[in-house]
């Protein structure tokens, strides 16, 4: 039987992928593609329905990416989304102009009940906005569902022709219903039954990597992380002994976490795979030296982790594909396609220019946190290991704010393992999506033993988030904090300052660096 897909034309928006995560919220099966999809390829893919996504661009403007016409013909559902909605309005005789007064972040909007897109939504909702053009003018025909002050169309539709358009992004968060205005569009307009679940996307990756890899031999990065995991025992299942695991300790890993590590997936844990430990601690300090700007350090950190890989592979033997446990907010965050840079992650925006592997395979690259953690249960992961802190390829490099040495490492393992101790003694570790200890660059004075100490100020971190592209500060009880606050100072030599950092995401990004 035929999957339900829907297709999500990609225009150059953040939220890409995360429309697509939305849709398969309703268990319907979702792809990203780009804006240039020919029509001939949509017709034989057969979708229940289109998406088109945002995008920074202004449609009336030549060099725009822009879609023919013959798309809205085809009478397959299509859903425009901020850009796709200017998109489609440009496209089919509307008005699209630079808006008077640009709307940004939580907005009031009034929607008209009849829409189906907006059944059970309530009169007044609040959604997210982030345009500076919008549509002056609805093509002929279309129906008005939805309006701001400033806004004259934030939403309308053709029914008929089954075009809905949203000035807004139902797919984010602080859109407060705009997961029930998805689940209208798939369910209500598209037709779907909802029957595509996680098991589906582990069934299908496994046998899609045996088909790619077919006889040859794959080295998997593999950190102990969550993501790194799944991925290892995704290609365990897909291709058996043609696998080995390469853990790379580098000296930036949380305390006493490479024995940990290799308890798990060594020649004693419970899974079978080619393991080896490579234990390069000095090598990484070596080339840290002196480096204090961020994405030096991803970037050198990045670099050494393939070089090691390089060198392991050439003892195995004619390996051709390098696996990484990539997901979908790494890819954002640098860069590719058309996003900002925010930092590079060593898996991806930190590759060397040249990586001696016949094709870097990332199985996981479109999914995100969340998702993960459901494949992996699928896979048969304990939960202990799925739902383990998540932890980032550069490890404590960007946790240590300015040079990493040996004993800046030390500092910051000891807060931290402090730190996750009493998390967890607390009771509070399972409603964080993340937690941890960073080493701040500033010194500042202090008392201890009526002496004056001159030492480094510790910042702690906790967030609230399911998919990590936006987050919120956790708030942790004082008593909690205080606590730990009094043990850092204590146990951890060279600490006389505790900070907490409350701050979201955005503006901040979850790691430090």
């Amino acid at each position: 039987m035929k999957r339900e897909l829907v297709i999500v034309l990609d225009f150059g928006g953040q939220y890409n992928q995360l429309i697509a995560r939305r849709v398969r919220e309703c268990n319907v099966y979702a792809e990203v593609h780009p804006y240039t999809l020919s029509l001939d390829k949509i017709k034989e893919m057969e979708p229940k329905g289109i998406i088109f996504t945002g995008g920074p661009n202004s449609v009336y403007k030549e060099e725009s990416p822009r879609y023919q016409k013959e798309i809205f013909e085809l009478g397959i559902p299509i859903l425009g989304i901020c850009y796709g909605s200017q998109l489609m309005a440009y496209t089919l005789g509307g008005q699209v102009e630079t808006a008077p007064v640009s709307e940004y972040g939580r907005t009031e909007v009034t929607v008209d009940k009849a829409s189906v897109l907006f059944q059970d939504i309530e009169p007044i909702t609040v959604c997210w906005m982030s345009h500076t053009d919008y549509i002056a003018k609805a093509p002929a025909g279309f129906q008005v569902t939805a309006h701001t002050p400033v806004c004259p169309v934030a939403a309308m539709e053709l029914p008929e022709k089954k075009l809905y358009a949203t000035q807004f992004h139902p797919e984010v968060m602080h859109t407060q219903e705009g997961q029930k205005m998805l689940a209208n569009f798939v369910y209500k307009v598209c037709g779907c039954k909802g029957d595509w679940k996680m098991d589906s996307f582990v069934e299908n990756t496994i046998l899609e990597l045996r088909e790619k890899i077919g006889s040859g031999k794959v080295l998997c990065a593999l950190s102990g992380g969550v993501d790194s995991s799944v991925a290892a025992v995704l290609l365990s299942k897909a291709v058996g002994k043609q696998l080995t695991c390469v853990f790379v300790d580098q000296g930036l890993l949380r305390k006493n976490e490479g024995d940990e590590v290799e308890a798990v997936f060594g020649p004693d844990g419970p899974y079978d795979l080619n393991f080896i430990r490579v234990n390069a601690q000095e090598r990484f300090y070596e080339k840290l030296a002196g480096v204090t700007e961020p994405e030096a350090k991803r970037k050198i950190i990045g670099e050494e982790f393939i070089r090691v890989f390089e060198e392991e592979a050439k003892k195995i033997g004619a390996v051709d594909f390098l696996v990484q446990g990539t997901i979908y907010p790494d890819v954002i965050e640098s860069g590719l396609g058309k996003s900002a840079v925010i930092k590079s992650h060593h898996n991806v925006g930190g590759l060397p220019d040249y990586v001696d592997f016949k094709e870097i395979v990332e199985p996981l690259r479109l999914l995100f946190k969340d998702e993960v953690r459901k494949a992996g249960l699928e896979l048969g992961i304990p939960d202990y290991l799925v739902y383990r802190q998540p932890f980032p390829g550069p490890g404590l490099g960007i946790r240590i704010i300015g040079e990493v040495t040996a004993e800046k490492v030390r500092i910051v393992q000891d807060a931290d393992a402090i730190y996750r101790e009493e998390i967890a003694k607390a009771g509070i570790d399972k409603g964080l999506g993340q937690y941890f200890a960073a080493l701040t660059n500033m010194r500042s004075v202090g008392v201890m033993g009526d002496e004056r100490t001159y030492d480094y100020a510790v910042a702690l971190r906790a967030v609230c988030t399911s998919d990590f592209m936006t987050a919120e500060s956790a708030e942790i009880p004082w008593e909690v904090l205080s606590k730990v606050a009094n043990r850092i100072v204590n146990e951890v030599k060279g600490v006389n300052r505790v900070l907490y950092d409350c701050t979201g995401k955005p503006p901040a990004t979850i790691e430090w660096e």
